[in-house]
């Protein structure tokens, strides 16, 4: 039962929020919507919903027409970034609200929803709180509340705005873990917003990033981070350094220093930008190849140790590096900085 999004478009006045959009959910996948503020992921999300009305384009789930189907009976459950939990209600109040709204005819009895709030409360992790209000609760509860309120209608889709975008970090990290497993338990088919990039290619199955109302790339995220389509994605998708460099047969000269070039497609020898992640330089004695620097500063915390420098041009520059090489320098060494291999775009 695929999600078959083709051709969305919607815009406010003159602004185009989304731009002929169309891809592709696979039954019971973890899709992310990635990008920036205003790329268009929340608006392509309600649209999905019925919260939204598109200018064109269509949406089919599973043969049917999303769009010609009225809001109450497509099934999709919708967890926002502020939860929008019933502040006068009980948990359980709020998880059954969903299935004592539904018309006579199809809502469950009083016995059948309490067991399901009961099942919810407990695949939620949430057992024994259902007396408590949301003002009760911690941040991270009540955003389980809020899943458990949209699963309660027992969906066919699931889509989520940024769930986690009002916690703190450590919280989003646990329920990030807790998330992914929750989805592998129920399998239904997820969109997820977020314009968390670790967020998107630590949870999702593939990723859609999005650029003013535009599909930049789709794909895994080891695709996404690995063979970025275009410059945005490089960048977008982790810090990264960029460089005037000469492509000349297939490398680029940088800093006096042929670099290979990563990435399947052709370049045009000429000016270009090369750009390079913060763990793709070499570390040498100084006057060797690439940059001359000096170190500003050691930076021992963390996975991978970082140098702050000053580039000989005046730039800053701070590269990740072992720790076993940065535990052998000190600030105001001077090293020289040779990109490994770079990515080109003109």
């Amino acid at each position: 039962m695929s999600l078959e999004i083709t051709g969305i478009t919607k815009s406010y006045g003159r602004f185009p929020a989304l731009d002929d959009v169309s891809l592709l959910a696979e039954d019971g996948e973890f899709l992310a919507l990635l990008g920036p503020s205003g790329s268009g992921k929340t608006t392509l999300l309600r649209v999905i919903a019925g919260l939204e009305i598109a200018d064109g384009g269509a949406i089919h789930f599973s043969g049917e027409d999303l769009l010609a189907t009225p809001v109450r009976q497509r099934r999709i459950g919708f967890v926002f970034q502020h939860y929008a939990l019933f502040k006068h209600m009980t948990v359980t109040q709020n998880i059954a609200f969903g299935m004592k709204s539904k018309h006579r005819r199809e809502r469950p009895s009083k016995a059948a929803i309490s067991a399901k709030v009961e099942e919810l409360l407990s695949l939620v992790q949430l057992d024994g709180l259902g007396g408590r209000y949301p003002s009760q609760l911690s941040g991270g509860q009540r955003q389980r509340v809020a899943l458990a309120r949209a699963l309660a209608i027992e969906p066919k889709i699931l889509l989520l705005d940024e769930p986690f975008g009002a916690l703190d970090a450590k919280v989003r990290r646990g329920l990030r873990r807790w998330l992914r497993e929750l989805h592998e338990r129920t399998g239904l088919t997820t969109i997820f917003v977020t314009h968390d990039q670790e967020e998107a290619l630590e949870l999702a199955d593939r990723v859609a990033l999005l650029k003013d109302g535009k599909v930049e790339q789709i794909g895994t995220p080891e695709e996404l981070y690995h063979d970025p389509a275009s410059a945005f994605v490089f960048d977008f998708l982790g810090d990264s350094f960029q460089f005037p460099c000469e492509v000349k047969d297939g490398k680029a000269l940088i800093a006096g220093q042929e670099v290979p070039i990563l990435g399947s497609s052709p370049h045009v020898d000429g000016p270009a930008t090369a750009y390079v992640r913060p763990d793709g330089f070499v570390v040498g004695a100084p006057d060797g190849p690439g940059f001359q620097a000096r170190i500003r500063d050691v930076l021992l915390a963390g996975t991978d140790a970082r140098l702050d420098c000053v580039l000989d041009d005046d730039g800053s520059i701070e590269v990740r590096v072992p720790h076993a090489i940065a535990e052998k320098l000190a600030p105001r060494n001077r090293i020289s900085l040779a990109p490994r291999e770079v990515r080109v775009w003109g």
